[in-house]
């Protein structure tokens, strides 16, 4: 191998290997030293493709971010040729997007991270945040494939929705039967988040 397809296999290494641990176990509980040594490289050697930690974690929820825009949008773009879709079927879709991509609760991992970063890092990742999550939601949320209430803006449901989802990843804060399947615990979310717990 040429040592330029060499540095190319261990910059998607070390960034797949980032992926994985950033997104189960968070910004802070990740090391360099423990991405380098999954990849079978040296730390040394990782600082050599990036600068630092938060360089690799931008990089990383950058290409994430990017897959839910493009998961999110592409349900948009199917609902909106779909005469009367099922509300709670439509953003069941839309949650598994995230669910697919995020093995821990979005919103915990991006935002848990902000106290340890630097200024324009914590800018480029609001950015992201706002680009590739809460805007498909929001346009999601503007289809009127969902009735909102009078008083609640398109872009606060997409917030709502987006802060709601934790009971998804973890086992300790469940949602419906303890035998319930993925897909089923996320039905019992949506409804909820949808129609509340009250009978009106």
């Amino acid at each position: 191998m040429k040592r330029e397809e060499q540095l190319s296999h261990t910059h998607a290494a070390i960034l797949k290997a980032a992926r994985e641990q950033f997104l189960s176990q968070g910004y802070q509980a990740t090391s360099t030293r423990d991405i380098a040594k999954e990849v079978g490289i040296t730390q040394p050697a990782l600082y050599h493709h990036f600068s630092d930690k938060e360089v690799i974690f931008l990089e990383v929820i950058k290409a994430v971010g990017a897959e839910v825009q493009q998961g999110i949008l592409a349900v948009n773009d199917e609902l909106a040729t779909v005469d009367q879709p099922d509300p709670v079927a439509a953003l069941t879709e839309v949650t598994e997007v995230l669910t697919g991509v995020h093995p821990r609760d979005v919103f915990t991992v991006i935002h848990s991270s902000f106290r340890f970063l630097k200024p324009e890092n914590k800018r480029q990742l609001g950015m992201v945040f706002m680009q590739d999550y809460l805007t498909p939601l929001q346009q999601f949320f503007e289809l009127g494939v969902v009735t909102l209430q009078p008083d609640i803006e398109p872009k606060d449901a997409a917030s709502f929705y987006l802060t709601s989802l934790s009971p998804l990843f973890n086992t300790f804060h469940h949602v419906g039967p303890t035998d319930a399947s993925q897909h089923e615990q996320t039905l019992a979310l949506v409804r909820l988040i949808l129609f509340g717990v009250a009978v009106k």
